[in-house]
């Protein structure tokens, strides 16, 4: 266990920057006692949300190793941690991603089990509030170790508050640290409200959710039980069928900016702020799938078109082959292709053209096919055209769901969006997924094809809208482990879960090898797991094996 003290956790209490409705109470020194009072254990626990943020986008790292090193994006020009796209030696137990995740997982991890630990002694708090609080520390704590055991493997198990310096750390076998995680969901479960005091705060659905997820995941591991499948369909056909959620009309509707952002299909959602003395790094993931758009023709920085990281760079799978773009809307929906003019001048375009771009006119088109010689006419376009063959490391189409054009300038790295960490559509692909390994095609295929429809081009009449949802519907033989993945693809592009998809269902290296180049020539089957920190295994006064291969 890493050597943590008490005081440092407590510093966390004190910074904590759970949500925009969670209340934030910052202090400069705190007590060992303090956690013991009643403001204090309200503290710890909107503590133990802010640990959140450094998964789900307060920096690169979350993203970067469930996003990177998959079939649907590979690296694009710039940073320091590609090698997690390209399984190099870098990726070594040193490496810095698996290091800051570990950490802070286990800090969390700490902050709740205080919480959850100095709960029987702390007195004239209202019981039944008390209990809803554990509860959500307990949903939080399963949340920490199911990331944890989902990269690393068994991992140590700690369910006791770290109040010194402990350096006593032995992996605990896989089926124990799945059974802590099931036990903290069904406590969950029994406790939560069905909807939040605060907005964002754990609910019922939210952890029959999360106990889907991680019966779903369990079923294809080493302590799988025979029942795991039927468990993952019954809690999410629970959530599906039990509470008020509704997948939206318009599938780009569900990431609005703003108010938008709480609709009927988020289930849970981490919280971010506009207060930028209390949001920390906020939610940064609005970076990393830009373009170096910048340095084009006609085209400077701004607000509105985003900080361009150029991290993630989608596969030519993802372009090229996911989508069925004749019926299904979702690819021009969440993709941005068109830079219009925001720098005025004249300029050589990408084939040496001169052209002059004014304000608003098309400065660059990424076309999502190789476009004919009469399609260009070049000679009158007033624009940049890049075919598929012309798109690199640079240039790309932008994924569109985490821009923040409601940042203060544009260079402000911090973001307030939320990040919808579950949604009711991929609680329709976990039950699909769990029905078809039961060999329930027919009822596994009717849930698929609700995503499906929802994710049909709407067409100019009644007529050609029915059209479009019926060339979306699937029949139970087209069903298999490789269709649920393209379509959790294709709803779930780039929100940081593929990693963890391919892994689960045993897929990662085969489809890397297929569908990412860069990846493909380094990658290995040990690569199902992130190497276990160095520092961890130095620090540590027991003997704590590294994870093969590393």
């Amino acid at each position: 266990m890493n050597k943590l003290s008490f005081l440092a956790i407590a510093t966390c209490f004190a910074i904590s920057s759970c949500s925009k409705l969670l209340n934030e109470d910052v202090r400069s020194q705190i007590t060992d006692d303090y956690i013991s009072t009643e403001e204090g254990f309200e503290n710890a626990v909107n503590a133990g949300y802010s640990f959140l943020k450094a998964f789900y986008g307060g920096d690169e790292y979350g993203a970067s190793i469930t996003v990177f090193g998959t079939d649907l994006f590979t690296n694009g020009f710039d940073g320091g941690i590609k090698y997690l796209n390209t399984y190099d030696a870098n990726l070594n137990p040193r490496n810095a991603a698996c290091n800051a995740i570990w950490n802070s997982l286990y800090m969390a991890i700490n902050t709740c089990n205080a919480a959850i630990n100095r709960a029987p002694g702390i007195g004239g708090m209202d019981e039944n509030l008390k209990n809803v609080r554990v509860a959500e520390c307990r949903f939080l704590r399963a949340e920490y170790y199911f990331l944890l055991v989902q990269l690393f493997g068994p991992v140590p198990l700690k369910l006791q508050e770290t109040r010194g310096i402990d350096r006593e750390a032995t992996r605990a076998p896989l089926q124990a640290v799945y059974d802590s995680i099931i036990e903290d969901l069904n406590d969950a479960v029994q406790t939560l409200p069905v909807e939040a005091s605060d907005y964002g705060r754990a609910t019922k659905p939210a952890a029959e959710h999360l106990l889907a997820k991680v019966y779903l995941t369990k079923a294809s591991s080493a302590a799988k039980q025979q029942d795991d499948y039927d468990n993952a369909a019954k809690y999410a056909e629970n959530v599906i069928n039990n509470y008020n959620f509704k997948l939206l009309d318009d599938y780009s509707k569900i990431f609005e900016e703003g108010a938008g952002e709480k609709n009927s299909e988020v289930i849970w959602s981490v919280q971010n702020s506009k207060d930028f003395l209390t949001v920390g790094l906020g939610n940064t993931l609005h970076l990393y799938f830009i373009m170096k758009y910048d340095d084009l023709p006609g085209l400077k920085r701004d607000i509105q078109n985003g900080r361009p990281y150029a991290r993630f760079k989608p596969t030519v799978f993802t372009l090229q082959q996911l989508f069925d773009r004749q019926h299904d809307g979702r690819f021009e929906k969440i993709f941005k292709r068109v830079f219009y003019c925001n720098n005025p001048g004249t300029f050589k375009n990408n084939h040496g053209e001169t052209i002059t771009l004014n304000t608003g006119d098309t400065a660059i088109y990424l076309s999502d096919r190789k476009l004919t010689a009469d399609e260009l006419k070049r000679s009158d376009s007033k624009y940049s055209v890049y075919n598929p063959e012309e798109q690199t490391e640079r240039v790309f189409p932008v994924l569109n769901k985490f821009l923040d054009p409601e940042r203060p300038d544009m260079n402000e790295m911090r973001g307030s969006r939320d990040f919808l960490a579950m949604r009711l559509s991929e609680t329709y692909l976990i039950a699909a997924e769990a029905l078809m390994m039961t060999g329930q095609k027919d009822k596994a295929v009717k849930y698929i094809n609700i995503v499906r429809r929802r994710a049909a081009k709407t067409g100019h009449t009644d007529a050609e809208t029915t059209n479009n949802k019926l060339a979306m519907e699937i029949t139970p033989d087209q069903l298999n482990i490789d269709f649920i993945l393209d379509e959790r693809g294709r709803e779930l592009l780039g929100e940081l879960t593929r990693w963890f998809d391919l892994v689960r269902t045993g897929k990662l290296i085969e489809r890397v090898k297929k569908y990412n180049p860069v990846a493909a020539a380094n990658i290995k089957p040990y690569h199902i797991l992130r190497p276990i920190p160095q520092d961890q295994i130095d620090r540590s006064s027991t003997e704590m094996e590294q994870n093969e291969g590393y």
